[in-house]
């Protein structure tokens, strides 16, 4: 069994990561304006199965995967960058909207909510290095089975990811109705989002390997 202190790591570290702006925040909101709650909470459903893959993946050695074959690093990162360009120039092109904007859009089912959930969540290499480096190192190998341990610390950083991600959902169409009815807020917000997204693809891309 995981001790207190270890949990207590993990929940800490999982606030941080999932109160930092990025791609699962900007998503599902996004898709929660757009279409509702109902989408937004499919849509998460969808990025707690990438969370899942990853943890499941770590667990039988992400991070010696990384070590021995270090292009599997690269493709993980350099895929995420493109994708996260993608999103921050489609706020920022001329005509571009804020993922808090309102506005009309052809439905998705629900198995493209999911798997788009899914795909926005496994290409975010921030989520591969936290399973691969930075988990392993709350495992106490006299605390019991390593792989349980990580499961279960895996879990914790699952849960505080889902709940926070889940009160975004909840709360997207309330701040999309402030930004309606201050325009020139909708616009800065619009602004800062797809810079702040620029800016994590343009880190990733150039980032050195530092597990």
């Amino acid at each position: 069994m995981i001790g207190w202190s270890a949990a207590a790591g993990v929940v800490v570290i999982a606030l941080g990561m999932v109160l930092t702006p990025g791609p699962n925040m900007v998503y599902l909101a996004s898709r929660s304006i757009s279409q509702g709650r109902r989408a937004g909470l499919v849509s998460l459903a969808g990025v707690a199965l990438g969370f899942g893959a990853y943890l499941l993946a770590a667990a039988v050695g992400l991070g010696q995967l990384f070590s021995a074959v270090p292009i599997t690093y690269d493709i993980v990162r350099f895929a995420g960058a493109i994708y996260l360009g993608y999103l921050a120039w489609q706020m920022l092109r001329p005509g571009g909207r804020s993922p808090f904007e309102v506005r009309e859009l052809a439905p998705h089912s629900s198995a493209r909510l999911f798997t788009m959930g899914a795909v926005t969540n496994l290409l975010n290499p921030k989520i591969a290095l936290m399973y691969g480096a930075l988990l392993p190192q709350f495992v106490r190998p006299r605390a019991g089975a390593p792989w349980l341990q990580f499961l279960q610390l895996g879990g914790l950083q699952i849960v505080v990811a889902v709940t926070v991600n889940g009160l975004i959902v909840l709360a997207a169409a309330r701040v999309a109705g402030y930004l309606r009815r201050h325009p020139r807020v909708l616009k800065v917000q619009r602004i800062a989002a797809g810079a702040t997204l620029g800016g994590f693809a343009v880190k990733i891309a150039t980032s050195a390997r530092t597990a």
